[in-house]
């Protein structure tokens, strides 16, 4: 596809990637945590339902993509949900990287934990998990965000804070 080409409703193959990544960074950091004990790992989870919940019932709902499949396939899961919003609210609020700390805990909660529980124990799976964690994290989001998603987003066109905070001139 053309990259000036933008989708309506993306390919399965891209939510599937998309998700699966994600599920894999959620599923390596529940392994670290659950190093810790069941309540961590117990933690970890509800605090990343929290932030997909948070994000699908505030964010998508005033997307174009609301009732749509976007990139991430979360437009049809907030429609199922949530009444449609504005789409003039969509970027409203201006993004900082103060908002992004929220999102970034669920990399760095995991990452330092690993990074802890291998001074007190050294153990080969978990350094591979932090360095999967970590790998996931930059090159995984930036190849699907740079390459599959935002690349052919509607929204991005109309205006997306996000895209306004990593793509700074």
């Amino acid at each position: 596809m053309n990259p000036s080409e933008k989708y309506d409703n993306y390919p399965f193959w891209i939510v599937l990637l998309s998700n699966l990544h994600s599920l894999l960074m959620y599923g390596l950091g529940f392994l670290v945590m659950l190093k810790l004990g069941l309540i961590p790992a117990i933690g970890y989870i509800v605090f990343v339902l929290i932030l997909e919940i948070r994000i699908i019932k505030n964010h998508c709902v005033d997307c174009y993509y609301w009732g749509k499949i976007c990139g991430f396939g979360k437009g049809k899961i907030s429609a199922l949900f949530f009444r449609k919003g504005d789409i003039s609210k969509f970027c409203l609020h201006e993004m900082t990287w103060k908002n992004m700390i929220p999102d970034m805990l669920v990399s760095v909660t995991p990452i330092i934990a690993g990074v802890i529980l291998l001074c007190i124990d050294f153990d080969i799976k978990y350094l591979i998990f932090i360095i999967l964690i970590i790998a996931l994290t930059t090159f995984g989001n930036g190849f699907i965000r740079g390459k599959l998603t935002c690349k052919f987003c509607k929204q991005r066109e109309i205006g997306c804070s996000a895209d306004k905070l990593f793509n700074k001139e």
